[in-house]
């Protein structure tokens, strides 16, 4: 079979492997599509804090299930299906008071373990969802989706609360979907203009432009009435979009940090007392997220395939990831079609 492999930083290649034998409670799976996410763009870079290379991307992804045995979840060959990519430990402190989604040896699938970007792969059968009928191509959308419900779900933001998601990349457009099913009142951040009207064009109008710390400061005050936020949500991943966020909430605001990054941010801490903030950092997701999500998608009418900027037959990985790195233009989910071999298909 052959595999996606960052071999190093901006180095994208195609490598052959043997097709692996599922072990005793694995199903061995073919892929259909998966998403490059922004994670995988920072390992393309050479950016993101947590990958090591060479690597095999991808832990967004659906599939369909070749071999699998006797299981108490209803699991048969030919469904489609999708999966929790997080390894915990099992035994680590976290894992123990239940935060396996925050494990202290966590192994996420393409970061510190080899991801979906291959033609086949195995996984325990336990981390294995049903797709109810929806698409591959949304299937392979809910593992971001889960990202974005998890964060916003540590907000307990109630229905009429002023929420403001600070960047509109995919995880920032997922939070505000989740926002909107909780009728919050969502209002989204971007450096990019055309972001923004990407944004607007799937319904969500409040918008404000980053472009100027001292012009968002004055944005967030008057849309606010000098208020700030209940919510504020970090989905970039930057220190100057964390200090804006911390500027934004309100008194006894709340604030998630969702986006990851190798920055430090310089800050006066004392914001955080004066305000009496509450500041919660949100890591991957949980069983329950998955859960949750495919029941949302099941039930309402979430545009999310909206966000699919592009999909490329899986050998012309290389030119996807140097696509999505240009980053000019609205670039949002780029998807691997591993369905198809032959662009022309």
């Amino acid at each position: 079979m052959q595999a996606v492999q960052i071999s190093a930083p901006h180095l994208v290649e195609l490598v052959t492997q043997i097709i692996p034998k599922p072990k005793q409670g694995e199903a061995l799976l073919r892929i259909l599509y998966g998403g490059i996410c922004g994670s995988d763009l920072g390992s393309y870079r050479g950016t993101f804090a947590y990958v090591s290379y060479p690597r095999i991307p991808g832990h967004e992804f659906s599939a369909e299930i070749v071999e699998i045995g006797p299981n108490e979840y209803g699991l048969t060959t030919g469904m489609v299906v999708t999966a929790n990519p997080y390894f915990n430990c099992g035994h680590c402190y976290a894992c123990r008071h239940g935060l396996v989604n925050a494990c202290m040896e966590n192994q996420t699938m393409g970061v510190q373990r080899d991801g979906a970007f291959s033609q086949y792969i195995t996984m325990p059968i336990n981390r294995l969802y049903q797709g109810n009928g929806l698409s591959p191509t949304t299937l392979a959308m809910v593992e971001p989706f889960c990202i974005a419900h998890h964060g916003v779900r540590k907000a307990n933001v109630k229905a009429g609360e002023t929420v403001l998601v600070m960047g509109s990349g995919t995880i920032g457009m997922l939070c505000a979907f989740t926002l909107r099913a909780l009728k919050a009142n969502v209002w989204i951040a971007d450096i990019d203009p055309v972001k923004l009207q990407f944004a607007q064009s799937l319904g969500f109008n409040q918008t404000l432009l980053n472009d100027d710390a001292d012009h968002f400061k004055e944005q967030v005050q008057h849309v606010t009435n000098h208020n700030g936020f209940d919510v504020v949500v970090e989905a970039v991943g930057a220190a100057s979009t964390f200090l804006a966020c911390i500027e934004s909430a309100a008194f006894g605001g709340r604030v998630i940090q969702i986006g990851v990054g190798k920055q430090e941010a310089l800050f006066n801490f004392t914001q955080i007392q004066k305000k009496e903030l509450l500041i919660h950092g949100s890591r991957n997701a949980l069983d329950e997220d998955f859960r949750s999500v495919l029941a949302m998608l099941g039930q309402n009418n979430f545009p999310i395939e909206g966000l699919i900027s592009r999909i490329y037959p899986f050998l012309e990985a290389p030119k996807a990831f140097e696509y999505f790195s240009q980053g000019t233009g609205v670039r949002m989910k780029i998807l691997l079609d591993f369905t198809k071999e032959n662009p022309n298909e």
